[in-house]
């Protein structure tokens, strides 16, 4: 028996009546021991949570680390605020960067942690 191709099958789907794909979807209950409309709506969902990651991201701060003054220099550099701005976003572990691209916030975490910092990535 030849294998059919998908368009095949399609074409032979289309010129039956909805009666006749109703027995063919319990001959293939039957068959194979799985409902071919749950595997249809299951492969939705799948898809549905790679689409959940998160587009965009926020950097934090979490603990300065030893070498504070480093970390507000990279602070200084990455926000574009003056010193004493930069000084309280590590002093109060707060948010160094929101609603960037994850590849931006790789970036800024490496920078931050090369400082000495640790860093959150929300």
């Amino acid at each position: 028996m030849a294998k059919l191709t998908r368009e095949d099958f399609i074409s032979s789907l289309k010129e039956m009546t909805l009666l006749e794909i109703k027995e063919l979807v319990d001959a293939m209950k039957e068959e194979f021991g799985v409902d071919p409309s749950a595997v249809a709506v299951a492969a939705p969902a799948a898809g549905a949570s790679e689409d959940a990651a998160p587009s965009t991201v926020t950097v934090s701060i979490a603990a300065a680390g030893v070498a504070k003054v480093a970390v507000i220099k990279v602070v200084k550099e990455i926000t574009g605020l003056g010193l004493k701005e930069s000084k309280d976003i590590v002093d109060n572990n707060g948010v160094v960067k929101e609603n960037i691209s994850t590849s931006e916030a790789d970036e800024i975490k490496a920078k931050l942690e090369e400082a000495g910092a640790t860093v959150e990535v929300k």
